[in-house]
């Protein structure tokens, strides 16, 4: 057998440049916390001068949406059948009559 083509796919899908944009990022997200040592702020709480706060505050943040996102598909999920034609408890022989 011989191994997919990546031909007809398009740049963003081939396996390769997928790990090289993550890897990117990474790079990003590191070079732009390691600046955090070079940029003096003036901030009026004193919490938000330590080093690395707003990618804590972003991360942390990050993790509270998914943990309330969760939460919130427990209190309004409904049935798979939810949108379904005729109404729970309708019988649909009694259209025919």
């Amino acid at each position: 057998m011989s191994e997919p083509s990546d031909r007809g796919k398009g740049w963003v899908e081939q396996p390769k440049n997928i790990d090289r944009i993550v890897y990117t990022l990474y790079a990003v997200c590191a070079v732009v916390f390691a600046l955090d040592l070079f940029v003096e702020r003036h901030e009026y709480l004193g919490f938000a001068n330590w080093f690395g706060f707003y990618a804590w505050y972003g991360f942390v943040a990050c993790v509270g949406l998914v943990v309330a996102a969760k939460g919130l598909r427990r209190l309004i999920m409904r049935s798979e059948d939810y949108y379904e034609d005729t109404p729970p408890g309708h019988d649909s022989r009694e259209d025919e009559r």
